[in-house]
């Protein structure tokens, strides 16, 4: 039996391996989760560099209000 078109984006997502940037904790830093090669990707340029502050920037303030979620960007155009 086939699997749905959501089973497989979500097998997908599982396959992945998701990081912070540092590699350390994100408890312990603010940083935010995204696959390792998308900050791969993102590390490469000096233009994601700087998306990737921004991220982690309004990651921090999320979580400094007590919020567990932040809408940083990282993830804009994907659907959800």
């Amino acid at each position: 039996m086939a699997l749905k078109k959501s089973q497989k984006s979500l097998k997908r997502w599982t396959k992945q391996k998701w990081r912070t940037p540092s590699g350390k904790k994100s408890s312990e830093t603010g940083e935010v989760y995204a696959p390792a090669a998308t900050i791969k990707k993102l590390k490469s340029t000096a233009k994601g560099r700087k998306k990737l502050a921004a991220a982690n920037k309004k990651k921090r303030a999320a979580t400094k209000k007590g919020k567990q979620h932040a809408r940083h960007g990282l993830h804009k155009g994907k659907k959800r």
